[in-house]
């Protein structure tokens, strides 16, 4: 795909003095991912990401959750555009499911961004082809009634903007995900000049990044994590094996520039970790020397020494079939865990995955594995802005009212305090929910009381918003107390019962080890049938729903446990 720059399209604002700005987070103000929001002013719409949220622990089955854009039916012409902050999945994850239903509208992002959104569509092979237009933090759009420019901000993946949208009621500024870095790796330094000159032409809202609000400081430099991680390349005798975020591209360009210095080989494992190092590479946004990268089946332990290999591949945070679960458990075709192993954990962990990565830690340590932390070192630094970095965001920015976003409502909350703490009036920060409306005029702004749709949209296997509640509440069911299928067979011109009942369980009793409360059940099944006639067109359903009343009950006196029942009833 050739990148390049094309002419902005343009469209007549509507000269309408009445109207008022909509601001509608669809994902984002109740959750870590999922991100998006739109912009409406008359009949033009704009977007700001597109993500995923992955899903929550009571979710079995479900790969990940998208926002519900039903709000946007029967207004896709009106939609002028797309923009993308930065190029990681809880912004960019919802794009293949999206883009069809909205009439595919040209996306606006940064260059590494865009090939990262372009490979992850070759999977969606009946997605249709996206459109970009490149910008930069010198890039100037109309779209519609928006006139939208950028300025940069450091995160943890290279070509991350904030996005300023100057509107006929106000400027409003989304800083997307951001930290400020003074001395970032890879990348350029945010512009704290252009912030400062934005802010002073006077700025309507921000809307600002909460994930880390609730943390003191300033959010520590990547440059401390090189020191931290050149003493700890120093030292180590034997292999060394990096576990992060595979979109942290970040961290694998510290990894591969210390490995060259102190002569490692690099390993780089993990599907998606391995396909954004490829764009990152290709596109010039990593610095690989030819030679540094090894390829997993030309390792030769013989060739290459322990003390002159590093593997760097995803998975800290636990994730199933992720490369550091399948080395820990020795799954790997190539690898696996030995005694002099130095494992470095270079990633803070997401709330929800506390118990699964201390297994993994554990798993390791009990192979003989030295683990080390970011507890113990400082060998990751967020990507997210600590309360230091807010507060100097607020005072360049100096907007007149603050939408804090991007985490969960507590953290919103917090970080609401914190421009109530700088002197905003509270009436002027508005904690909003996912689909509550915010309202613009030229007077000022209000936190409205009316909603549009944001419940979840989920993704499971080919199937989206196929899963309803229900469907997950039945899948909680059957994982918490399993199921038990009963399935009676009656002759259909007698209504007599074949036989005896057969009884099939699954997740809820072992039968062989529980005969006798099978055989009960089986009994009971077969008195239900006998006291009904078969030949009653409502026989089917009304037989199904005793076995499930009463077979439920008399399970959970006996064992206090409730089993979905599944009865079957066939007619022969």
């Amino acid at each position: 795909m050739v990148y390049k720059k094309t002419r902005t399209p343009y469209a007549h604002t509507r000269g309408d003095k009445d109207q008022k700005l909509k601001i509608m987070v669809l994902g984002g103000l109740e959750e870590v991912g999922r991100n998006m929001t739109l912009m409406e002013y008359g009949q033009d719409i704009i977007i700001i990401d597109m993500g995923l949220q992955f899903p929550e622990e009571d979710m079995p089955g479900i790969d990940y959750i998208i926002p519900n854009i039903s709000y946007l039916k029967g207004k896709e012409r009106n939609i002028r555009g797309v923009i993308i902050t930065h190029g990681h999945y809880d912004h960019i994850g919802g794009i293949p499911h999206i883009m069809p239903k909205i009439g595919n509208p040209i996306i606006y992002t940064a260059r590494l961004s865009a090939g990262i959104i372009q490979k992850r569509q070759e999977e969606y092979k009946n997605s249709p082809k996206l459109k970009f237009y490149i910008t930069d933090e010198n890039s100037k759009l109309r779209l519609g009634a928006f006139n939208v420019e950028f300025f940069r901000v450091n995160h943890n993946v290279p070509d991350s903007f904030a996005v300023v949208i100057k509107t006929p009621v106000g400027t409003i500024v989304h800083t997307g995900d951001f930290k400020i870095d003074h001395n970032p790796i890879n990348d350029r330094p945010a512009d704290l000049n252009r912030i400062a000159q934005v802010g002073s032409e006077g700025v309507t809202a921000l809307m600002a990044d909460s994930t880390n609000a609730e943390e003191e400081g300033y959010q520590i430099s990547e440059n401390v994590v090189s020191e931290e991680l050149e003493r700890i390349f120093e030292k180590a005798k034997g292999r060394l094996i990096i576990g992060t975020f595979a979109s942290l591209l970040n961290r694998v360009q510290q990894v591969i520039s210390i490995a060259e210095q102190f002569n490692r080989k690099v390993i780089v494992e993990g599907r998606s970790m391995k396909t954004n190092v490829e764009i990152a590479h290709k596109l010039g946004y990593m610095k690989i020397k030819p030679g540094t990268i090894l390829e997993i089946d030309h390792y030769n332990q013989r060739d290459y020494p322990d003390n002159k290999v590093v593997i760097v591949g995803s998975g800290a945070q636990g994730e199933q079939n992720a490369f550091l679960v399948r080395f820990a458990e020795d799954e790997h075709k190539y690898l696996s865990v030995k005694e002099g192993d130095t494992i470095i954990f270079s990633s803070s962990v997401i709330p929800g995955n506390e118990r699964t990565v201390q297994n993994l830690k554990d798993t390791l340590a009990r192979k003989g594995a030295k683990i080390i932390h970011y507890k113990l070192m400082d060998v990751h630094a967020g990507g997210h802005a600590k309360k230091e970095d807010l507060k100097l965001m607020l005072r360049l920015i100096k907007p007149k009212h603050y939408i804090p976003i991007e985490a969960n409502h507590y953290m919103l909350n917090i970080n609401g305090e914190i421009a109530e703490n700088l002197g905003m009036p509270k009436e002027n920060i508005f904690v909003a929910d996912n689909g509550q409306i915010i309202e613009f005029t030229k007077k000022g702004g209000k936190l409205t009381k009316e909603y549009i749709p944001a419940d979840y949209v989920m993704v499971d296997g080919l199937g989206v918003g196929d899963v309803s509640n229900i469907v997950l509440r039945d899948r909680r069911v059957m994982s918490a107390d399993g199921m038990l299928v009963v399935i009676a067979t009656v002759e259909y011109k007698t209504g007599r019962l074949i036989g005896n009942p057969d009884i099939i369980s699954r997740g809820f009793v072992y039968m062989k080890e529980n005969k006798k409360l099978i055989e009960s059940t089986r009994m009971k099944v077969k008195k239900i049938c006998q006291d009904h006639d078969a030949k009653s067109p409502a026989f089917d359903d009304l037989i199904k729903n005793k076995i499930r009343d009463e077979i439920g009950q008399y399970l959970y006196q006996q064992t206090k446990r409730r089993p979905m029942i599944l009865p079957v009833v066939i007619k022969v």
